[in-house]
C-alpha cells in the first residue's frame, strides 16, 4: 500500500492543498484513498467536512500518536497531512512508513532555509539517505511572471532534489478548496493551466502510487481491485495467491517454500533427501555390519567389521 507523506516544517507552506489535490487524484484514479490528517489543525479534516459525497469518496482519518499507523481494511492508498515543526521522533515515525515525501516551498529566503533544515534532518534517517523514502519538491503559490520558480529549481538541484514543478498563485484554488473541490474535480476548461503545471509531478508520482506488475508476477499476486471494500474478517477471493511476494525481493514461486520442511526432523523432504544420494555422494558406500561377540561374562559385546573389505 503506497503512503505518499507531505512534509515541510514552515507553517503555511501549501502541504493540506498538496494532500488534498494527491489524494482527490487517487481517487479519480478510483483507488480507495485515506486522506491521513497528522496536523493538529485538522485542516484536511475539515476540508473533507466540505466535500459532496457524489465525489469520488476519500476516507478520513484523524491521525493521533497512538493509532497513527493503523490503516483501515480496505484502504489501496494513504496520503498523509503534516504538521509544521514536525521534527524528531514524530518526522522519524512518518519516514519509516512512507514510501515518499513531497515537500511543498513556498519562494520566500526564509521557506528555503527552514525547507534546507527539514531536508537535512530527513537526510539523517536512513529511509531517505538510501532512497527507499523518496523526497521531491513542489513550489508553492509561484507567480509567474516572476522568476521563483527558476530560483526554486535551482535551489533544488543545489540540494540534490528533483524539482518537480511549480504550482501558480491562484484565486481557483482557494475557491475550490472551499467548496471541498481539488483542480481535479473541476471542468478541464476551466481549469487547464492548472493541470497542465500537475502534469510533471503526478508523472513523478504514478510509479510510487501504481508500480507496473514485473514480468515475473502473475495476475493473482495483484493488489485488489480498487475502491473494493472488503469487510474486516471476510476472507479475501485473492487471500492464496499462487506466488508469495516480497516487497524488497520480488515475488517467490511457492516451490521454493517448502523447502523449508527439510529443517523439520521426520519431515517427508528430510526422508527423501537421506535415501537419496546426493550430486557428489557415491552411489554405494562401505558399510558398517554388527557382528555379535561374547565376552568373559557371558554378555555380547558389539563388533563393527568393514564389509567387503
Amino acid at each position: 500500500m503506497p503512503v505518499i507523506a507531505v512534509v515541510n516544517r514552515k507553517g503555511g507552506s501549501g502541504k493540506s492543498t498538496l494532500a488534498a489535490h494527491i489524494a482527490a487524484w487517487c481517487a479519480r484514479q478510483g483507488s480507495s484513498v485515506m486522506l491521513g490528517d497528522v496536523d493538529r489543525q485538522q485542516s484536511a479534516r475539515a476540508w473533507l467536512k466540505r466535500r459532496d459525497a457524489a465525489l469520488p469518496l476519500i476516507a478520513p482519518w484523524a491521525v493521533d500518536q497512538k493509532n497513527m499507523l493503523r490503516v483501515p481494511t480496505g484502504i489501496t492508498h494513504v496520503v498523509l497531512d503534516t504538521p509544521g515543526g514536525m521534527h524528531g521522533f514524530e518526522l522519524a515515525r512518518v519516514v519509516m512508513f512512507a514510501d515518499a515525501i513531497v515537500m511543498p516551498v513556498c519562494h520566500s529566503i526564509f521557506d528555503r532555509e527552514s525547507a534546507e533544515a527539514c531536508h537535512a534532518e530527513l537526510m539523517s534517517l536512513p529511509r531517505v539517505a538510501s532512497g527507499r523514502c523518496r523526497l521531491a519538491v513542489v513550489g508553492m503559490r509561484i507567480d509567474g511572471r516572476t522568476h521563483a520558480a527558476q530560483i526554486l529549481d535551482a535551489w533544488s538541484e543545489s540540494l540534490g532534489l528533483p524539482f518537480l514543478g511549480a504550482l501558480r498563485e491562484t484565486q481557483l484554488y482557494v475557491r475550490s478548496l472551499e467548496r471541498g473541490l481539488t483542480m481535479f474535480d473541476l471542468q478541464p476548461q476551466l481549469a487547464a493551466a492548472d493541470l497542465a503545471q500537475w502534469a510533471p509531478i503526478l508523472q513523478w508520482l504514478q510509479p510510487l502510487l501504481y508500480p507496473p506488475l514485473a514480468a515475473n508476477d502473475s495476475a493473482a499476486t495483484a493488489r485488489p481491485p480498487a475502491r473494493t471494500l472488503i469487510p474486516k474478517g471476510a476472507a479475501s477471493p485473492q487471500s492464496q495467491p499462487e506466488e508469495v511476494v516480497s516487497k524488497h525481493r520480488g515475488s517467490l514461486p511457492n516451490s521454493l517454500m517448502p523447502a523449508q520442511e527439510s529443517m523439520v526432523h521426520g519431515g517427508r523432504l528430510s526422508t527423501l533427501s537421506a535415501s537419496r544420494p546426493g550430486p557428489h555422494q557415491p552411489a554405494s558406500q562401505p558399510t558398517l555390519a554388527r557382528t555379535p561377540s561374547r565376552s568373559v561374562d557371558g554378555r555380547q559385546i558389539p563388533q563393527f567389521l568393514k564389509r567387503g573389505g
